[in-house]
C-alpha cells in the first residue's frame, strides 16, 4: 500500500486497539466485577445487557460521520472511549458500572465502525479485505493485553479497578491523532460537492443518510442488519460468559483463562486476516457463509464438549466469529454510497445492539427458569446459522470498486 493509506491503517488500527482492550475487560474480569459489586448470577445477564444499550448511542452518533467526517468522530470517540473507561474504575454500585460503561460502549462502537469507514473508503478495491482483516486481527492484540493483566488481577491494586483505570491511555495519544488522522479522500470529494451544490441539510440533519439509505436499498440493509443481528443474538453469550463459565464450571483460574486468550484466541483471530484475503479472491459472500455456518459447531463443542477440547473449540469460536465480522463489517460499508456509509455502520450498530441486548436477556430469561448456562448459550448459538443464508442475499463486493455497487441519490 502506499504510504499514505499504511499510515491511516496503522492509527485506525492503533485506536481499535484500545478499544478492543476495554471490550476485553468486561468479559475476563466479570467474576470479580460480580464479586466486588455484589451482582447475582441470575442478574449478570440483565446487567450486561444494560452495558449495550450503547449501542444506541453510537447508532445515533455514526450518520454524523457522514455530516460533519470520519476523522473528526473518530477523533469524539478516542476521548469518549477513554474517560468512560478511567471513570468506571472508580465506580462503586452496579448501577453506576452500567450507566458509565453504556456511555463508554456508546463511542467504543463509533470508533469502530468509523474506522471500517475509513479503510473501506482509502484501500483499493483488490486489498479492501485484507485491510479489514488486518484491522480485526491486530486490533485484537488489545485483547491479548487486556488478557496478560488479567493473569495478574489478583495481584494489581485495586484489581479490576486497575484494569479500566489503564484504558484512559489513549488521551495520551489524542496529540498524534489529531495530527496524523487525515480525512478520507472520497469523503472530501463528497463533501466538496455537497458545498458545491447547497445540498448539505445543515449538522441536525443527522437522520437524512439513513432515511436515503433505507430508501434507495431496502433489500441490501435488511439483509445486512439481519445477519449483523442473528450473530449477535447467537454469539454475545458465549463471549460474554465464557471467562465466568471456566472459572465456575471448571475451576479455572484467572491465569488459565488469559493463557487460553493468548494461546487459542490469538490462533482464532488470524480469522480476520483469512476472511478478508479469501473474501477478495473468491468472494465475500462463500466466506461469511461458511463462517457462520460453523460457528454453532465451535460453540456448542465448547460449552458441551469434555474439558479437553476447550482450548480447540475456542480457537475455532474467535476464528469464525471474527471471519463473519469482517465479512458483515466489509459489507456494511462496501454496498452503500459514500454519503450513506456512516449511517450504514449506524444501522449495523444498532441491529447487532439489539442483538447484544436480547441474546444476555435470553440467557438472565433461562437461568431463571432453572435451564443451565451452557445449555442456554448453545441453544442460542443454533441461530448463528440462519444469518449464513442472509448474506446470500447480497451482491457480491469482493474486488469491486465502491462506485461501482452503488450510486449517490
Amino acid at each position: 500500500l502506499p504510504p499514505a493509506q499504511m499510515s491511516m491503517l496503522g492509527l485506525v488500527v492503533l485506536g481499535s486497539f484500545f478499544e478492543s482492550y476495554d471490550l476485553s475487560l468486561l468479559t475476563s474480569a466479570l467474576k470479580h466485577i460480580s464479586e466486588d459489586l455484589r451482582i447475582d448470577e441470575k442478574q449478570m445477564g440483565t446487567y450486561l445487557a444494560g452495558v449495550r444499550v450503547g449501542g444506541f448511542l453510537a447508532f445515533a452518533l455514526l450518520p454524523f460521520a457522514d455530516r460533519v467526517g470520519r476523522r473528526p468522530m473518530f477523533l469524539l470517540s478516542l476521548v469518549g472511549m477513554s474517560v468512560g473507561t478511567l471513570a468506571t474504575a472508580l465506580a462503586q454500585t452496579p448501577i453506576t458500572f452500567v450507566l458509565l460503561q453504556m456511555a463508554t460502549r456508546g463511542f467504543l462502537l463509533t470508533a469502530a465502525g468509523v474506522g471500517v469507514v475509513m479503510l473501506a473508503e482509502e484501500l483499493p478495491a483488490e486489498h479492501r479485505g485484507w485491510g479489514l482483516g488486518i484491522l480485526g486481527a491486530l486490533a485484537a492484540f488489545g485483547h491479548g493485553l487486556g488478557a496478560l493483566l488479567f493473569g495478574l488481577v489478583d495481584l494489581l491494586p485495586f484489581g479490576w479497578r486497575a484494569l479500566y483505570a489503564i484504558g484512559a491511555v489513549p488521551l495520551l495519544a489524542l496529540p498524534l491523532f489529531r495530527r496524523s488522522l487525515r480525512e478520507t479522500v472520497r469523503f472530501t470529494a463528497h463533501r466538496a460537492q455537497e458545498d458545491a451544490t447547497g445540498s448539505g441539510g445543515g449538522l441536525f440533519a443527522w437522520s437524512q443518510p439513513l432515511l436515503a439509505m433505507l430508501r434507495a436499498h431496502p433489500g441490501r440493509a435488511l439483509a445486512v442488519g439481519a445477519a449483523g443481528f442473528l450473530l449477535a443474538l447467537g454469539a454475545i453469550s458465549v463471549f460474554a460468559f465464557s471467562s465466568y463459565f471456566l472459572q465456575t464450571a471448571h475451576g479455572w483460574e484467572p491465569w488459565q483463562y488469559s493463557l487460553l486468550l493468548l494461546t487459542a484466541g490469538g490462533v482464532g483471530v488470524v480469522g480476520n486476516v483469512v476472511a478478508g484475503n479469501l473474501g477478495d479472491r473468491y468472494g465475500r459472500r462463500a466466506v461469511g457463509f461458511a463462517a457462520l455456518a460453523f460457528y454453532p459447531v465451535a460453540a456448542i463443542s465448547f460449552d458441551q464438549g469434555p474439558g479437553w477440547l476447550l482450548p480447540v473449540s475456542f480457537a475455532l469460536i474467535v476464528f469464525t466469529s471474527s471471519a463473519a465480522d469482517v465479512v458483515i463489517g466489509a459489507f456494511s460499508a462496501e454496498l452503500f454510497p459514500t454519503s450513506q456509509r456512516g449511517a450504514s455502520s449506524g444501522l449495523l450498530t444498532l441491529v447487532r445492539t439489539v442483538g447484544w441486548i436480547a441474546g444476555l436477556s435470553l440467557v438472565s430469561g433461562g437461568l431463571g427458569g432453572d435451564f443451565d448456562l451452557p445449555r442456554v448459550i448453545s441453544g442460542l448459538a443454533l441461530v448463528v446459522a440462519i444469518a449464513a443464508f442472509c448474506l446470500l442475499l447480497l451482491p457480491e463486493t469482493g474486488r469491486r470498486e465502491l462506485e461501482t455497487l452503488s450510486h449517490e441519490t
